[in-house]
Parts: structure tokens; C-alpha cells; sequence
């Protein structure tokens, strides 16, 4: 079985501050760091250091070519990458005293895709196969329908969430990966706690897996009527850039070999705690030496 990532590749900017910038406000940074990014190869990153057979489609500009370096180093397939005569895709990330961050995302090649690319990526992916998708890119309903016409078994993560995301054929998703916030809005409780959000979400989608991460309490399984947690393990916060997407790769690795869905969302956690301990999203995230 082969995975393929369609999504986001971005160059991360990495403002050190005291607080998020407020309107009107202006505040001084220490330090800038420029680094690897976008949920896309984040995702790609931790499918291939978890040991997966992962390939990467996207769109960069000239300045992106380190993006595709460092992944291919960790192992990624990037011959689905296309080029244009444009910026790559930009974040701007303040990371606060707390270690929080706020991000402002630029799209550059991220909202350049065509149908073109899409049907000729997802050409070469055969039934069976595993496309593995977020909310960074465009033309996400034409992924999803021309990777549900190809027989591949679609993982959403529904991120950054924007009521656009209603629009999209959620029903062809075969697993969900949430957070609280994705969660409650998809579905319409807010506020809720995470079981409730859990239950509400495999009640409206009876044929796909959810899987919802919820910070410091852990993470939740929910499919049908089967429910499972998985807890984190408490490593000191350094950054939280790209958890999720550590999330998500080690889980997608952890079901291929074969864990139960409790051994899977334990690794996960395990990953994405380890992923938090350290500065950067994907330089963060762990070997599947450290995991497994």
C-alpha cells in the first residue's frame, strides 16, 4: 500500500514573543527562525520517519526546493511536486511565552494547483491506496472526488477549519482527523465536551473513523459504536507547531503495522508528545525508532 499526501508545502517563519501581536500593537521578536513546514509536508515528514511507503504532491516556487530536500532525506517521494514561476507557500508563526502559537498563512503555490495535476497525481495511485489530505490547499472537493473515482481510501484532516469546509463530499472520507475546535464545528457543538463532539461525529458519518485530538487530555477513536482514548506523555512544552500532523502520520503507521486502534492512538501520542518537546514542526518530529 502506497500513501500519498496531497497538500501544503510552506516555508515557516518563526517569530519568538511575549504575547500574540493585538490590533493596532507592534512587539519585537528575538530571533527568526526559517524552517520547513505546511500540514502537508509535516504529515508526509512523519508518515516517512514512521517508516511508510509515502509520496508527496503539492506546488512550490523557486525558493521551496529545500522544502523538497529535507523531505526527500527523510525518505518522502517527491516526484508529484509541481513547480511554478511563483512564491512558495508562506507561515508566519509567533510563538508566544507560553509556547502557543498564532499563524498567518500566505498560499503562494498551495492555491495554484490545477485539475490537471490533480487527476494526473492521483493517476498513478491505484486502488487500495491511501491519499492523506488537510484544508491548506484548493481544489480540495475535485482531490476528494477524483480519489474516491480511483478507489483510494481518503483521510481528511479538516484544518485550518473555515466554513468552506461544509461545502466539501465529506461523506467520501473514510477517516476524519480533528481537533476540539474542528470537531465542534463539523459537528455544531460548540463548546461541547470531546466524548459528546466524538459521538455526534460517528453518528453523522456511520462509515468513516474520527479521530479527535484534544491537547493535554489525549486523543479519541470513535467509529460506529467502538470507542478508545489514548493518553500523552507529559514532556516539557517547547513548541507545539505541527503535533497534529505528527498525530497523524504515527497513527496512519501504527494501524499499518498492524496495532490495534489503542496501541495505534498510544504511539501517536507518544509521537506528537515527544514532537511538542522540541523547537520546529518538522526537524520536531521523532524517528519511529523513538516511538515504536
Amino acid at each position: 500500500m502506497k500513501i500519498l499526501v496531497f497538500g501544503s508545502l510552506n516555508i515557516d517563519l518563526i517569530f519568538p514573543v511575549d504575547h500574540v501581536v493585538r490590533p493596532g500593537e507592534t512587539i519585537g521578536s528575538a530571533s527568526l527562525t526559517r524552517s520547513a513546514g505546511g500540514k502537508g509536508a509535516n504529515q508526509a515528514a512523519a508518515l516517512a520517519k514512521a517508516g511508510m511507503d509515502v509520496y508527496m504532491a503539492g506546488k512550490i516556487g523557486a525558493d521551496g526546493e529545500f522544502l523538497l530536500r529535507l523531505l526527500e532525506s527523510y525518505g518522502v517521494d517527491t516526484g508529484c511536486v509541481s513547480r511554478y514561476e511563483g512564491a512558495t507557500g508562506q507561515a508566519i508563526i509567533q510563538l508566544d511565552r507560553d509556547k502557543q502559537n498564532a499563524i498567518l498563512l500566505f498560499s503562494g503555490g498551495n492555491g495554484r494547483i490545477t485539475l490537471d495535476e490533480i487527476k494526473g497525481t492521483i493517476g498513478k495511485f491505484d486502488r487500495g491506496d491511501t491519499i492523506v489530505l488537510q484544508n491548506e490547499v484548493v481544489r480540495m472537493a475535485e482531490i476528494m472526488e477524483t480519489a474516491h473515482e480511483r478507489g483510494l481510501r481518503i483521510c481528511l484532516n479538516p484544518s485550518p477549519w473555515d466554513t468552506n469546509i461544509g461545502a466539501l463530499p465529506l461523506d467520501l472520507a473514510d477517516l476524519f482527523f480533528v481537533n476540539e475546535i474542528e470537531g465542534a464545528a463539523m459537528a455544531d457543538l460548540s463548546g461541547a465536551p470531546p466524548r459528546r463532539i466524538l459521538d455526534r461525529l460517528a453518528e453523522r458519518f456511520p462509515t468513516a473513523e474520527i479521530i479527535l485530538t484534544a491537547g493535554k487530555e489525549g486523543a479519541y477513536y470513535g467509529f460506529q459504536g467502538i470507542r478508545e482514548k489514548g493518553d500523552i506523555v507529559d514532556l516539557p512544552v517547547a513548541d507545539t507547531t505541527g503535533a497534529g500532523d505528527t498525530f497523524t502520520g504515527y497513527f496512519l503507521a501504527a494501524r499499518s503495522r498492524n496495532f490495534s486502534v489503542g496501541e495505534a492512538l498510544a504511539a501517536a501520542c507518544k509521537a506528537a508528545s515527544i514532537a511538542v518537546s522540541r523547537m520546529g514542526a518538522m526537524e520536531a518530529i521523532p524517528l519511529g525508532t523513538e516511538v515504536f
